[in-house]
């Protein structure tokens, strides 16, 4: 297995800011390619992402990851672990948080220990470091 892997996604753009598009490509697992502009940035728009979604996939399936990775080493099989990020852009300032939205089965853990788990999962996963510069805040409980 290797120590360190490097993943790679390309984004074509074509136009000036408000009024061009681009298509992001995830290059490296060649799973998805989406549509991106201005407009879903900003206002949302069905079948059309924005960078702000795309950190949020990566924020939630990071943190899932980390949670699953801190529980199983307790000797805590998760069943699942449902995790929403809902990552927050204002124009003019950039993105200003995110948010992690929790609910997981885990037989015979107390809700005290699993927040406890949550807590330590959103402080060190990778891509909470990497977005150590905006505020990350979460609800995590039992299902």
């Amino acid at each position: 297995m290797p120590t360190t892997l490097t993943s790679e996604a390309t984004t074509v753009w074509t136009g000036d800011l408000s009024s061009g598009s681009g298509t992001v490509t995830l290059n490296s697992s060649h799973s998805a390619e989406f549509s991106v502009n201005w407009k879903a940035r900003t206002e949302g728009v069905s079948n059309t992402t924005n960078p702000e979604e795309l950190l949020g996939a990566a924020h939630a399936s990071c943190f899932s990851m980390a949670l699953a990775n801190a529980l199983s080493a307790a000797g805590h099989t998760p069943e699942s672990i449902q995790t929403t990020a809902a990552v927050t852009f204002a124009v003019g300032t950039g993105v200003i948080g995110s948010h992690l939205l929790v609910s997981a089965k885990i037989p015979g853990l107390t809700e005290a220990e699993f927040e406890a788990f949550a807590q330590d999962a959103k402080e060190n996963c990778p891509i909470s470091k990497a977005l150590a510069g905006i505020p990350i805040t979460i609800e995590a409980e039992l299902a």
